[in-house]
């Protein structure tokens, strides 16, 4: 077939082939490159699979598509326009083939055709015969044929589109789909304008048609992937809010240190603070709280259960309440982690967790307290800290039938205890922060300033002062209780 052009234009210089070289040299580098991440984003295990994994995935096949089309327009326009008689190029099996594509090579999915007004002449390629799966004997299908082998949404598209380039001269550039020998459907581009005789009128129409199928395919899937991308991220900024606000409502909404009891000499001063991790991470199941319990005893605690999000927020108020009714019918803490510990066992979504219980007699100043796997409160005395050693106690859910020991200390007026969630004792080193060391040495850094302090909300505000700036990969409680005179 001649090579097609409009008779009011001249033929292009073709492009100088060291230049052409060069650009493809630099296709197929970059196309490496791109499949090469490709690879990398397809080993991940289908278990972890997620959405952003997904999209990545699907822009990668799409990068790689239009570098494999690409490389193969350059080649082209390396070879130069085939010749009439040329055998079809031989089938390529390299990355850029798709192997569920009978239309085999990216140049195998380029045709070309010319429709002859004057003649009725039809001409076509041999790769637009394989690209419609038409034998070549039966030759080439006419202009008014053509639209009966699209789907018959898209055959109103067809025909105005060759209607507008006969009549009006206007040039094409349109899609359209066509049902396969093999019964797959086949999305096609189809690129045209009218040849003009020295006249001026219309001699014939050419066109240049590509299976465009898997880029399409790419495509889909990338704006598939991209669509689950964002219905995940909203779904989980929606549950972290709902966490986030469930957390608020549950935790003890003090503003200002608490004194426990109200009045007599040994009471409590009582402050605590949430410190959330960083922006976006998941909302964690950390609590803390404080009440007078029936006897004039304060209950003090702080603990944190495994998991995140709602499922662990709400196991949270279920497990504060069951420590304060526990606490409130004078269950010791001991025993009370016992209990805490089969609740979680048994309950029908199980969790670990870790807690310390703590129950002071502001009349002899003794603190009896145990612990499930928590961090010991720390002991801030005249200017000096230190951790109370700890009596025997597993994780919260981790095993049946446990005891859990129950230990007692003795507290003097102006100490300060503190107990907090396992985020603070850490080692903070390598999350954003300036400081060294783990949490808790940073701490019982804290005693000189403690010392200073006039209340427990200065404390609170410290241990604030602190932590509060660091990109913790988890959120954090602590509760600080000041002993009066």
């Amino acid at each position: 077939m001649p090579s097609p052009r409009s008779a009011d234009r001249p033929a292009p210089h073709p492009p100088e082939r060291d230049a052409v070289d060069a650009l493809i040299d630099r296709t197929r580098r970059l196309r490496g490159d791109v499949d090469a991440v490709r690879r990398d984003a397809a080993r991940v295990d289908e278990d972890e699979d997620d959405a952003r994994m997904r999209w990545q995935r699907a822009l990668c096949d799409l990068a790689v598509h239009h570098l494999d089309d690409l490389g193969a327009h350059l080649g082209q326009l390396r070879e130069g326009p085939p010749e009439e008689a040329s055998a079809p190029p031989p089938p390529d099996d390299g990355p850029g083939t798709d192997p569920k594509d009978p239309a085999g090579s990216l140049i195998g999915r380029v045709g070309s055709a010319e429709w002859n007004l004057l003649t009725d002449e039809v001409s076509w390629s041999e790769e637009l015969f394989r690209i419609f799966g038409r034998a070549p004997e039966a030759g080439g299908l006419t202009l008014d044929a053509l639209p009966s082998r699209l789907l018959p949404e898209d055959q109103p598209l067809l025909t105005a589109l060759v209607t507008d380039c006969l009549v009006d001269g206007k040039p094409i550039d349109g899609e359209f789909r066509i049902r396969h020998t093999d019964g797959r459907v086949r999305t096609l581009h189809m690129l045209g304008e009218p040849v003009l005789d020295t006249d001026g009128r219309t001699a014939s129409m050419w066109a240049v048609l590509r299976d465009v199928s898997a880029l399409r395919r790419s495509q889909r899937a990338v704006r598939r992937s991209h669509e689950s991308l964002r219905r995940e991220e909203h779904i989980a900024g929606t549950e972290r809010r709902i966490a986030v606000e469930l957390k608020e409502a549950v935790l003890p909404p003090w503003q200002t240190s608490l004194r426990l009891p109200d009045r007599g000499p040994g009471a409590l001063d009582i402050a605590a603070h949430y410190l959330p991790a960083e922006t976006n991470a998941p909302v964690g199941g950390g609590w803390y709280d404080a009440m007078e319990l029936p006897d004039g005893r304060t209950l003090l605690t702080v603990g944190d259960l495994t998991g995140h999000g709602i499922q662990a927020t709400s196991a949270m108020a279920v497990v504060m309440g069951a420590v304060r009714g526990m606490a409130v019918a004078g269950v010791a803490p001991g025993p009370l982690l016992g209990h805490l510990n089969q609740l979680l066992e048994t309950s029908i979504q199980p969790a670990l967790g870790s807690a310390v219980c703590c129950r002071f007699d502001p009349a002899t100043r003794t603190l009896d307290w145990a612990q499930a796997g928590h961090p010991a409160p720390l002991l801030f005395r005249a200017g000096t800290a230190r951790p109370l050693p700890p009596p025997d106690g597993v994780l919260l859910g981790a095993a049946s039938g446990v005891v859990y020991e129950q230990d007692e200390a003795r507290l003097l007026p102006g100490d300060v205890l503190l107990l907090h969630t396992e985020g603070l004792a850490r080692d903070t080193a390598g999350h954003g922060g300036t400081h060294t060391g783990t949490g808790t040495e940073r701490l019982l850094g804290l005693a000189a300033r403690f010392a200073g302090a006039r209340s427990a909300q200065e404390c609170v505000r410290a241990v604030a002062e602190e932590f509060g700036g660091m990109g913790r990969p988890d959120d954090a409680c602590v509760l600080i209780a000041r002993v009066g005179a």
